[in-house]
């Protein structure tokens, strides 16, 4: 492991104790965290309700300019949310439906949740379009692009695909819904903090993401960029009082847009989970110390090698072997794979499964190739021996 990355493991407490390969659902907590959240129950506790005009109320403009500088977004163009579903709902409510133009484009790739919320605005007047994906559960830009017309409304797409983490042609979509009129919604939570991400250059209209998995910030950091000429108009119909110029006066007579802030907070609602913006500011801090592209490095070759142990023990594998294409995880495919998942989670070896692609690893710039060794030896070992019990999985498949 290079030197250089190899200190970071003593931030992580649970490294020591569990080779930790489940990233992409939920990053190992960084040391600090603690620290941060007692800070959270001392200013409470000192301060009570002078903290939300002390440093609260602003939070979300500090937590997310941590976040822009990871995505390439311009300072105060990224909004804090619960999570990326009432993120991804804000962006889509921005958007009327017309006659002529209220089509969804999303993929069958995408995260369900994702999905679910696009078939429910059918009830508001849009159409939702499905495009299929590969037999290899990839998605061809081409087929994408092709279901991009003048009917669109809204392009709405995960940067990398969560089942098998194949990385989108998300330029290309961006550039075509550009053409045609529609706004781009980009899922960022499977790129964000393990492959560079460039929202600007990329040419989206809105990218969403979270701090639960490659940022390391737990769960409630959900964030949403807005491109600066859309923040500038944008009128969500999902609001609230903070996104408010003066949300103090408790005005409700008039609804113009002046009275909306100019930053990313006037794509806000509610009041915020400031414990959980608490939480997100260690992991944000070490990614940008460290940088992604040097996370990305280590990734390739954390990848690289499982896929080869994949080859060598005979198994089969939906992730891309083109590297360029591939992100932080590896789908292992083998029998029983649920039954193996939980047996490696009993043993400190933390994974998931997801159907059908098996058994998901994905290691961190924090891991080690000696933990990626140990946790495919440890793999065939369950596999050869048949050492598991499925009996104690099947209730928990349903």
């Amino acid at each position: 492991m290079n030197d250089d990355l190899s200190r970071w493991r003593d931030e992580f407490p649970i490294l020591s104790r569990t080779v930790y390969m489940i990233n992409n659902s939920l990053g190992a907590m960084p040391r600090r965290t603690a620290q941060n959240l007692a800070d959270y129950a001392d200013t409470w506790g000192a301060r009570g309700v002078r903290a939300w005009e002390e440093r609260w109320w602003e939070m979300p403009i500090e937590v997310g300019d941590r976040v822009a500088r990871i995505i390439g977004a311009p300072p105060r163009t990224v909004s804090m949310h619960e999570n990326v579903t009432s993120a991804q709902m804000t962006a889509l409510s921005t958007v009327r439906p017309t006659a002529a133009r209220k089509r969804i484009v999303c993929t069958a790739m995408d995260f369900p949740s994702m999905v679910y919320l696009y078939r429910a605005q059918q009830q508001a007047g849009f159409e939702l379009q499905v495009v299929p994906g590969e037999p290899d559960l990839t998605m061809r830009t081409e087929r994408m692009l092709d279901a991009i017309d003048e009917h669109t409304a809204v392009v709405a797409v995960s940067h990398v695909l969560f089942r098998t983490s194949y990385i989108i042609d998300a330029q290309a979509i961006a550039r075509r819904a550009r053409q045609v009129g529609a706004i781009t919604i980009l899922d960022t939570y499977q790129s964000a903090g393990i492959i560079p991400v460039d929202v600007t250059a990329l040419g989206v209209d809105f990218a969403v993401g979270g701090c639960l998995k490659w940022l390391c910030g737990g769960p409630g950091n959900a964030f949403m960029y807005t491109h600066p000429d859309r923040l500038a108009a944008a009128r969500p119909s999902f609001t609230g009082w903070l996104a408010q110029r003066r949300p103090f006066e408790f005005d409700i007579a008039s609804d113009d847009l002046p009275h909306l802030r100019d930053d990313a907070m006037h794509m806000m609602n509610g009041t915020p989970s400031i414990p959980a913006y608490y939480a997100a500011i260690a992991g944000l801090e070490i990614i940008n110390e460290i940088g992604v592209e040097r996370i990305r490095g280590r990734s390739r070759e954390l990848t690289a090698r499982i896929l080869a142990l994949v080859d060598e023990y005979g198994f089969t594998s939906a992730a891309a072997r083109d590297s360029d294409r591939l992100a932080g995880t590896v789908a292992v495919d083998i029998p029983d794979a649920l039954a193996v998942a939980r047996t490696l989670k009993a043993r400190d070896f933390v994974v998931d499964y997801r159907p059908p692609v098996g058994i998901r690893i994905s290691p961190h710039f924090y891991n080690t190739m000696d933990e990626v060794e140990r946790i495919m030896a440890e793999i065939r070992s369950i596999v050869e021996k048949r050492d598991y019990d499925t009996s104690t999985v099947k209730s928990l498949v349903t």
